[in-house]
């Protein structure tokens, strides 16, 4: 699998658990919907997050990076060397770019599940998305179905059962292929810029001439 594969993979669906149609209604206990509401409120008050993640995929390969994300409508995620892939939404659109390949892979924003998580209104507890709820002592595992676009199987979510902070997600496409991404030594509240959210539309409409060019 290539590696912008993975990226879509484990970038774009950290947030569909916010999706609500389509799959079957599960009966919770209160005690998980209870969960699921602390973890949403959580979520839903952060206006600026950023930090470091490692990323593991199905093959063993390690990749490591920093992301930025603003609401409403923005994120970066920004893969280390040698890896040459940034993951951009301008609160318009996503942007996957390649800079060894130089490739422009742009949807609208509102067509990928990243309009989830950077929209506010994240909420988990009347979500039909969500397949299973584990509480354990220092964790909360949430199980998120999905059929969307961008690598439709199974998206398991960790968040620490004492902060209700997002820790880790796995994804597990339609082959059983996992990716596991983890985020650390993150901060809440920062002042971003708005630059590091700009996507060069010129760049990537000549990038795409000269391909069909070819």
């Amino acid at each position: 699998m290539k590696i912008t594969q993975l990226v879509r993979i484990a970038v774009l669906t950290t947030v569909l658990a916010a999706t609500t149609s389509g799959a079957e209604a599960v009966a919770r206990t209160p005690q998980e919907n209870s969960a699921l509401s602390s973890i949403s409120a959580k979520l839903g008050a952060v206006r600026t997050m950023n930090g470091e993640f490692v990323q593991f995929g199905p093959t063993g390969d390690r990749t490591e990076g920093k992301f930025f994300l603003a609401r409403p409508g923005k994120v970066l995620f920004q893969y280390d060397p040698p890896t040459p892939i940034s993951v951009i939404a301008d609160g318009k659109s996503v942007l996957v770019h390649d800079r060894r390949l130089q490739t422009y892979d742009i949807w609208p924003l509102s067509k990928t599940p990243l309009k989830f998580l950077l929209d506010s209104t994240l909420d988990l507890a009347s979500s039909e998305r969500v397949e299973s709820v584990t509480i354990e002592p220092d964790l909360i595992r949430v199980v998120v179905v999905d059929d969307s676009r961008f690598g439709g199987g199974r998206l398991t979510l960790f968040f620490d059962a004492a902060t209700n902070e997002l820790r880790q997600w796995t994804v597990t496409d339609e082959q059983g292929l996992e990716t596991t991404v983890a985020i650390y030594n993150v901060e809440i509240g920062n002042k971003l810029s708005k630059k590091i959210f700009r996507i060069d539309y010129n760049a990537a409409t000549n990038a795409r001439r000269t391909k069909n060019e070819r």
